[in-house]
Order: structure tokens, then C-alpha cells, then sequence
């Protein structure tokens, strides 16, 4: 099994890294179904197409003509605005890879030529400054988002050499990432982006090319963040992680995705320099984020105020900021987690980022999307510019994007493999061809938790893992027919040896309620509904009382609703649970010195979080009031 696949994917270690699992190609895995399938569908045929219009249309490829010397006006958008063509190349290369297309293969080249034009001679490329700024290249970098960047032109030329395409455009990369080197390595310029990104692209690229300027580089950036070479843009040195060295931070802070992107380039860097600090520092965080500063959807960052985490336990429902951009830097870093330790928490905690707080990002449609997404939204909410509904496209255009370049390349996350095991990580209908080893995945999941792999091809002495979620309370395993025992190793998996024919996995799908920790006050008493790796949430397009009034009632079964296909939403499995509405007399302070006097039995519907926000655009609540003492 260590035939090199033919497609890498978005992070692939080198044969010498310190990786115990190795990720398969594009081209090794195929999904074929299921919401994921679904997904990239849509991306293809809505989302793609609808930024391929919108880079024109938001200034990316304009401001880059007149960077070249070409086409009339001015710079528009933000000085970063570079990046979302970036963004939308490597979603492109990555689409091509998946279902070679000859449009994608044109504009892919044309935008290659396009960027070696507009680049200057000794390899500099960044439209705004080029424009606009030319004597202050590099000088505001606390700002500038130059590196950052640059790193989406990095990745994106990645994508296309490992798609086969537009070769032109690996070296426009190549000549800016030794522009970089040849200012912050060679040149001894400490300076560092404000803004994390470039670490785990020059990562990349090294992995690509072999240049060990690259990774000199990205351990470079790494081993300054923290020593107060950053100026403070008036929110403090926490927002751009610049408060300690990055080796004795023991917590997440400040601006999450560039938190969570720089936790990315570290664990990058570990893996291919074997530098244990900066994997155990890095691991030691996300202990901490996972206990106190993640939401239940997955997402993080809980202050609108900077994009930020609060602090620990500070996650309100309400007002949760929970940028897309951070849950897709949250699956970068647990995926580099993963291959560095094997370890089946990460793969847990990819699997509810992705259900939800990522999958909720994006319309049923693929055209529109949140930047913000909230756990509870009143009817009488006030919308901002990113907050509110779904929008089509934002003016600082992060995350619509990133999303496309993250769906067109999950077939990468889904299985890893070790010198004898093949390992599925995620599950999703489809097949997996691995050099001697050939699978087809037969699955309704996550609606079904039943997941049958036939085995078309493998060889004589061979090993299967299969992750075991946390949430599954009861795991059956048949293999060829015939039940084994279900002992997930200490890493959360179970190992079968030579299975043959047929392997049927049974997850436990029933219904749960979870509770928070006490200590989250904004939901402190409340309850919420999961289902497999899916959070449930209220929409009171469902209900029939008011959802802000809707009470849990103490011990209610929870009562799955059979599929079905609800306008706008689409296929979905909704849960019942008994309620009651409270019904609080109105007028005066919303203050009693008694509970509410009377309440009303109803029934509660919900519905998948990924889901909501596809109807009318009401109410929602993930969290409800349970038990209520004192209703009658």
C-alpha cells in the first residue's frame, strides 16, 4: 500500500515526515452520495460558477489588469482582495482534479498568465500595494495581509500542479515565495503578517517542490510569533496572536482564524522537521479549546468585537460569531492533527465541524452564504453587513470562497492509510482504491448509521480501521457476516484484520439531548438535540407556539420523524420532543418575583442546524430551556 497516489490533496506530508498516517489521493477516493456527494454537486454547478462572476465583479481580477498595465480605473475592495481569486483558483484545480473540465483547465491558465504579467520582475504580486501603496510594500504588515496573500497563491498553485493544470501559475508562485525568502530568510527582515496563513502554504510548497527555503521560512515565521514583532492595530497583541511565544501559549486568543490557521502551519512544521514542541504546544491548546471555548456545532470565536475568542466558557447562543473561515481553519488544523498522531478525537471533532458549523455556511441551493453563524436568532434581529440572512456575497468575501475550495476537496479528508491499514475517518457513500486495496462504501449516513464497505480488491494479509464515533452509545460490527466484538483501540478505532468480503458497520443513531457545561452561563439550564455527528435546532417555521417561549419538558423522548423532503430545505430527518410554551404576561419589567404563571403543552420540531435558514428566515434556537421549574 505505499504507491504514491496520482492526485495528492491539500496536505500531503513528505515520505520523510513525521506523519504516522499518510492522506490517499483525489483521485483514490470517490464520493458518490449522501450530503457530502450532494454538496459537491451543488458546488459545481451553483457555487463555482457564482464566484467565478463575482471575482470579476468584486475587483480580484480587475485590480490584477491594472496591475498589469492594463484596463481603466482604480483599485477596488480591500487591500486583500487578491486573495479571493485566489481562493477560487484552488477551488477550481481542485474541482478539475475531481471532474477534469476543459473551462476550468482556461481560466485557471488564463488567470495564470494574467498574475505573471501583473507580477513584478523580482517577484513581488499583490495588486493593492503595486497600485495603490508601492513605497510601503512590506511596511504595514500588521495590517497588509501581504503574506496572507500570498499563502492563497501558494496553495492555489499547489492545487493546480497536483491537478495537472495551468503550470504557469506554480511558477508565478514560486518566484513570490522566493521573493518572500529572499526579504524574511536570506534578507534577516523579521517581520510577520498579521495575519497567519503563509506558514502552512510555504509548508505546501516545500512539499511540492522539495525547496527547504520554504519550510526554513515557515519556521522561521513560527518561532518569532510572540516576541512583539507585530504593532499593535489598537486591539492588542492577543488579536494577532503576538502576546507569547507560540511555545508557551496554553491557550487559543484573540482573532480565531488567524488563531486556527497559524495552529495549522505549526502542526505543518512539525511534521516535516520533527520538532516535538511544537506539536505538544500545539496539542496542548487544542485540549484547552475543545473543553472551553467550542461551541457545540464545532464552530468557534465568540466575540463579534475582533473576530475573537472570549474567554473560557464565554459562548453565548446569540451572539456567536463563529466565522466560516474558522470552522474551515478548524478542519485544516485537526486534519494535520490526525495524520501527526493517528489520533481518532480529531476526526471526531472534523466530523462536527464539518456537519455543522461548516455545512450551515452554505445555502441548500450553493448560493448564498453565512459569515456569522449563530446558535439562536430572534425574530426581531437586526442585520448588519455579515450577520442576519444568508447573502449571496459579502464585501470582504473570506469565506464564500473557502467554502468552494474545502467542498471540492473532501474527498482528501476522508480515509488515511499506514504502511498495512487503510483508515475511514468520515463515511460517506463512494469507493476507495488504495494500490492493492479497493473498497465500495454503501451508506445513507449520517440519516442512516448503517455503513456497509465491500471489499472488491485487497491483498492476502491486510488491515481495516473503522473510527467509532464518541456519540455512537451502541457499535455493532459484522464482518463477512459474522458479529465481532466492538473494541475501539485507544485512539478510537477499530482494527479488523483481513476482512474479505463485506464489512457492515452499525452506528447508534438515536436521538440525545446534551447539556453544557455549568459554567456557560448564557445556557446554563438549557438543553440541546444531536443526532449522530448532526445538532439539531428549533426553527419556528416548525412550531406551533412562539420558539423563544418553547420549554423542554424533563424527560421527553425524543421522537425521530421519518425522511422526507421539506420545501427549501431539501431531504432531512426532524425530531419531535414535548414542550411546553410559557406564556409571560406582557408590560413592565420583564422581571417577576414568580415563575411564569401559566404554560401551554406543545410539541417541538427540529431540524438539522446545517439546514436551517432555508425557509422564511424566522426565529431559531439550538438551545432550549430544560427542565423549567415552576411550570405547571
Amino acid at each position: 500500500m505505499a504507491a504514491s497516489p496520482r492526485i495528492c490533496g491539500p496536505a500531503v506530508p513528505t515520505a520523510g515526515s513525521h506523519a504516522v498516517q499518510r492522506p490517499l489521493g483525489l483521485d483514490e477516493v470517490q464520493i458518490t452520495g449522501g450530503p457530502l456527494g450532494r454538496w459537491q454537486q451543488t458546488n459545481r454547478t451553483a457555487s463555482i460558477p457564482l464566484g467565478l462572476r463575482q471575482v470579476e465583479q468584486g475587483g480580484s481580477v480587475p485590480n490584477l489588469r491594472l496591475a498589469a498595465g492594463e484596463g481603466k480605473g482604480g483599485f477596488r475592495g480591500y487591500r486583500f482582495q487578491d486573495s479571493d481569486l485566489y481562493k477560487q483558483l484552488e477551488a477550481v484545480a481542485w474541482e478539475h482534479a475531481r471532474q477534469p473540465d476543459p473551462g476550468y483547465e482556461a481560466f485557471l491558465t488564463a488567470s495564470a498568465e494574467l498574475l505573471a504579467r501583473a507580477q513584478r520582475p523580482d517577484g513581488y504580486l499583490n495588486s493593492h500595494y503595486q497600485l495603490v501603496k508601492p513605497d510601503l510594500i512590506y511596511a504595514e504588515l500588521e495590517y497588509s495581509h501581504e503574506m496572507y496573500c500570498a499563502g492563497h497563491l501558494l496553495q492555489a498553485a499547489v492545487a493546480a500542479a497536483r491537478a495537472g493544470a495551468a503550470p504557469l501559475l506554480p511558477a508565478v508562485a514560486r518566484r513570490l515565495a522566493d521573493h518572500l525568502v529572499a526579504v524574511f530568510l536570506d534578507g534577516g527582515d523579521d517581520g510577520l503578517d498579521g495575519h497567519p496563513e503563509v506558514e502552512t502554504a510555504l509548508v505546501e510548497l516545500y512539499r511540492l517542490t522539495g525547496e527547504g527555503s520554504y519550510l526554513a521560512l515557515a519556521r522561521k515565521l513560527i518561532d518569532n510569533r510572540g516576541r512583539g514583532l507585530i504593532r499593535d492595530v489598537g486591539l492588542g497583541p492577543l488579536y494577532a496572536q503576538d502576546h507569547l511565544p507560540v511555545r508557551e501559549a496554553d491557550t487559543a486568543v484573540g482573532h480565531a482564524v488567524r488563531q486556527l490557521y497559524l495552529e495549522a502551519g505549526i502542526v505543518d512544521v512539525y511534521l516535516e522537521t520533527g520538532d516535538r514542541s511544537l506539536l505538544d504546544c500545539s496539542v496542548r491548546r487544542w485540549e484547552d479549546l475543545v473543553a472551553t471555548k467550542t461551541y457545540l456545532t464545532g464552530g468557534h470565536g465568540s466575540r463579534h468585537d475582533g473576530e475573537a475568542f472570549g474567554e473560557r466558557y464565554e459562548l453565548p447562543p446569540d451572539r456567536a460569531y463563529n466565522e466560516s473561515c474558522a470552522a474551515i481553519a478548524s478542519l485544516h488544523w485537526n486534519w494535520r492533527l490526525l495524520l501527526a498522531t493517528g489520533d481518532g478525537r480529531y476526526a471526531d471533532l472534523f466530523e462536527r465541524t464539518l456537519y455543522n458549523a461548516f455545512a450551515a455556511a452554505t445555502s441548500t441551493d450553493g448560493l448564498r452564504f453565512f459569515y456569522v453563524n449563530p446558535l439562536q436568532r430572534r425574530a426581531d434581529y437586526s442585520a448588519d453587513r455579515y450577520d442576519g440572512r444568508r447573502r449571496e456575497w459579502f464585501d470582504c468575501a473570506c469565506c464564500p470562497p473557502n467554502i468552494m475550495r474545502t467542498v471540492a476537496s473532501l474527498g482528501h479528508y476522508l480515509a488515511t492509510r499506514d504502511e498495512d491499514c487503510l483508515y475511514l475517518h468520515q463515511y460517506a457513500p463512494g469507493t476507495i482504491r488504495s494500490s492493492d486495496v479497493e473498497l465500495a462504501v454503501a451508506t445513507d449516513y449520517p440519516w442512516d448509521g448503517r455503513v456497509g464497505i465491500s471489499v472488491a480488491r485487497a491483498p492476502a494479509t491486510w488491515r481495516l480501521a473503522l473510527r467509532i464515533p464518541a456519540w455512537s452509545r451502541t457499535t455493532t460490527v459484522l464482518v463477512d457476516g459474522t458479529p465481532v466484538p466492538v473494541t475501539p483501540d485507544e485512539r478510537g478505532y477499530l482494527v479488523l484484520s483481513n476482512p474479505r468480503e463485506h464489512v457492515e458497520l452499525r452506528l447508534d443513531l438515536a436521538p440525545r439531548l446534551v447539556f453544557p457545561h455549568p459554567r456557560i452561563d448564557a445556557v446554563r439550564g438549557c438543553a440541546a438535540v444531536e443526532r449522530g455527528p448532526l445538532v439539531y435546532c428549533f426553527e419556528q417555521a416548525d412550531q406551533s407556539a412562539d420558539v423563544d417561549e418553547l420549554a423542554l419538558i424533563p424527560g421527553t423522548e425524543l421522537r425521530v420523524v421519518g425522511m422526507q423532503d421539506l420545501p427549501g430545505v431539501g431531504r432531512t430527518v426532524l425530531i419531535e420532543a414535548d414542550a411546553r410554551a410559557i406564556h409571560q404576561p406582557s408590560g413592565g419589567l420583564p422581571y417577576g418575583d414568580h415563575p411564569p404563571p401559566a404554560s401551554t403543552a406543545v410539541t417541538a420540531t427540529a431540524v438539522p442546524y446545517f439546514q436551517w435558514d432555508n425557509r422564511d428566515g424566522g426565529a431559531m434556537r439550538v438551545w432550549l430551556p430544560h427542565p423549567f421549574e415552576g411550570i405547571r
